[in-house]
């Protein structure tokens, strides 16, 4: 049967990784040209939303984590119960690994691109610099599969639950014994 508490931990670790990549999207870094006379350059906000992508990522790895070894990872476990729970949870176990690769891809693209700043000055007779930031939605992608990820693990954590309860696997001594040939 699934631990209903290990249910609520992954939930709530996922809905903190959710917040903070939303939170993250809404304070991504902006700039702004500065002209101080005789250069202009780019001048950068606060790179709070580095941080909050970061946090984002380690939370959702924790919640996988936490899935994956309370599952044994689906192939470290003994046999299953050959049916539709059985086949639920290869295919969830491959598409919680798929959300989960693409959410974390997303995060940290996000946290290095929000991270990086150009720091270089132009003289104002040239075009003003460009100040480049990290696109929208980066972290919002990063969140939407932050959710996929959340309702997957769960799934493929409650069809694991149901192929394992009850099967007792055979000691592989199902045929005929026949005798030694001499």
């Amino acid at each position: 049967m699934a631990s209903t508490l290990l249910l609520v931990i992954v939930f709530l670790l996922d809905l903190v990784a959710f917040a903070l990549a939303v939170a993250a999207e809404q304070r991504r870094a902006s700039a702004t040209i500065t002209d101080d006379g005789t250069d202009s350059y780019c001048s950068y906000e606060s790179d709070i939303a580095t941080g909050l992508g970061v946090g984002s990522l380690l939370f959702l790895l924790a919640s996988q984590l936490l899935i994956m070894i309370a599952s044994r990872c689906l192939c470290c476990g003994g046999a299953l119960k050959p049916g539709k729970s059985r086949a639920w949870s290869i295919v969830l176990f491959i598409l919680c690994w798929l959300t989960f690769i693409i959410a974390e891809a997303c995060l940290l693209a996000g946290s290095v691109r929000n991270a990086y700043h150009t720091k270089y000055r132009t003289s104002i007779v040239v075009d003003p610099p460009s100040c480049e930031t990290l696109r929208k939605g980066v972290f919002a992608a990063g969140a939407a599969f932050i959710v996929f990820t959340g309702i997957l693990s769960e799934f493929y954590y409650v069809s694991l639950s149901k192929a394992n309860d009850g099967f007792l696997p055979t000691n592989g001594d199902g045929g005929i014994r026949m005798g030694a040939y001499n």
